[in-house]
């Protein structure tokens, strides 16, 4: 069974398809390459995977079954609360104005105090006379609320790149987002919130739990760094790293989510020869250490040294899939590099 099941994703914006069925297979263990033009929608194929998108179409499977945030016990009561707001407000909107007139109408005396107190009790009284009628509406409007309130946010979270990475997928990005500002161990760090154990006042107030897993996770941080051979410079801002490191410090930052796969959105972008060589080692010793690769790469020497196979894409569609040799021998693919003959 594959590891990851894309099947024939779409991505439209508007009167725009950027991917057009998609469909292809990640085996466990292989480097799997994405490679064609500027504007293939490569990297708009990762984000469908990956959750920045909602496929228009198609579907991603992980180890054979699909991603999804179902509804679960907190999302029932965020709905039931705004159920109950809203069966209130409607009771309300419906019956605020005799109910008040009732109370005023009871104690309001020419020349002395209004008694608040006891109109707002009045209130609650005549309020609980009601006829029935008037109180099941707001209870039918507040169901009707809260259905469509569980609806609204399982669709707006039922896939999102936090679920995404719980899952065991984990990314970098074209443009490299690093914290510039935080040292390189503090980055990875960043990168295990997703599997961190400690909630919110463990942490505040420092308890133990915290003290222990503090510690477990910054050795395993340093053991990353170590891994992407950085740890010499740990605590320095990850700002000062010239460009390489810099990549290299944001696959530390993903294998730091302890991923089944890991996506590569051009990694040898802006390297020299020397630093893309260190790169293709890097990402064998990724893949030695259990982690699936598929990689989004311009650079040929990289994708044909290291894949084992090849999807490629042109306009959005995929026009041919194999190893580095039959995509080498490949017209099609060719053409979709250099153009064809009667272009040229």
């Amino acid at each position: 069974m594959s590891l990851l099941e894309v099947r024939d994703i779409t991505m439209r914006f508007g009167g725009l398809t950027a991917v057009d069925g998609v469909t292809f297979d990640l085996r466990q263990g292989e480097i799997l390459a994405v490679i064609g033009p500027n504007g293939a929608g490569k990297t708009t194929l990762f984000n469908a995977i990956t959750g920045v998108y909602e496929p228009t179409q198609g579907s991603v499977k992980f180890r054979g079954s699909q991603v999804r945030r179902n509804p679960d016990l907190k999302l029932a009561l965020r709905a039931a609360a705004v159920g109950i707001l809203g069966a209130i407000s409607t009771f309300v909107a419906l019956n605020a104005q005799p109910i008040w007139t009732a109370a005023i109408d009871a104690n309001y005396l020419l020349d002395k105090p209004f008694p608040w107190s006891k109109a707002f009790m009045d209130g609650w009284t005549t309020a609980r006379a009601v006829p029935l009628v008037w109180g099941i509406i707001p209870a039918v409007v507040g169901g009707i609320i809260g259905a469509a309130t569980v609806l609204a946010l399982w669709q707006h979270l039922r896939r999102t790149p936090d679920l995404i990475a719980r899952a065991g997928l984990a990314r970098t990005f074209q443009n490299i987002r690093l914290f510039t500002d935080l040292s390189l161990i503090e980055n990875v760090l960043v990168g295990m919130d997703s599997r961190l154990q400690c909630g919110y006042w463990t942490n505040l107030l420092r308890l133990p739990a915290f003290a222990r897993e503090r510690s477990r996770s910054t050795a395993e941080a340093m053991e990353l760094l170590a891994f992407v051979e950085l740890a010499d410079r740990a605590h320095a801002a990850a700002g000062s790293l010239p460009y390489g490191h810099r990549r290299r410090l944001e696959i530390a930052r993903a294998l730091a989510s302890k991923p089944a796969v890991l996506l590569l959105d051009e990694p040898a972008a802006g390297m020299n020869p020397s630093e893309v060589t260190s790169l293709m080692q890097l990402i064998r010793r990724v893949r030695d250490r259990g982690v699936t690769v598929i990689l989004i790469e311009h650079h040929m020497k990289l994708v044909m040294g290291i894949s084992d196979r090849i999807v490629v894409l042109q306009y959005g569609r995929k026009i041919g899939e194999g190893t580095p040799q039959e995509i080498q021998a490949d017209r099609r693919c060719i053409e979709a590099y250099l153009g064809a003959e009667d272009e040229l």
